[in-house]
């Protein structure tokens, strides 16, 4: 699977952004996604997931209420709605595809369970 992330940008705070991120292939609905980022000196976190068939999301409480993980599985697309977006917001976006067995939500909070990763968006939050 390759990942193609896009929609970053520069924006004021309290604004909005749509991440996307395109999937190659014919699998996408087999694997679990997850949005990660990181801020310059800063390790990899975790934002958002969801299962295989879009019903089960889960977040970070740092972007809980604000952000709104979703796929469509006919376009092979995972998506990250940002809302009321803030200077802390900062950093490359990457996306992620992970297949294991695990059901359970607290693993898409784990980088390490990730196959593939796209190549990153950066996403730059003004005050």
């Amino acid at each position: 699977v390759q990942l193609q992330a896009s929609g970053g940008g520069l924006v004021q705070a309290g604004g909005s952004l749509r991440l996307s991120c395109a999937a190659s292939g014919r699998t996408f609905s087999t694997y679990r996604m997850g949005w990660f980022r990181q801020a310059p000196g800063m390790e990899r976190e975790f934002v958002a997931g969801i299962s295989r068939s879009g019903l089960s999301t889960y977040y970070a409480d740092s972007v809980k209420g604000r952000f709104t993980i979703s796929r469509d599985n006919a376009k092979n697309t995972v998506y990250l709605q940002m809302n009321n977006l803030k200077p802390g917001d900062t950093a490359v976006y990457y996306c992620g595809a992970e297949r294991t067995t695990s059901h359970s939500l607290l693993t898409l909070g784990r980088a390490d369970v990730y196959e593939y990763w796209g190549q990153g968006t950066q996403v730059t939050v003004s005050s």
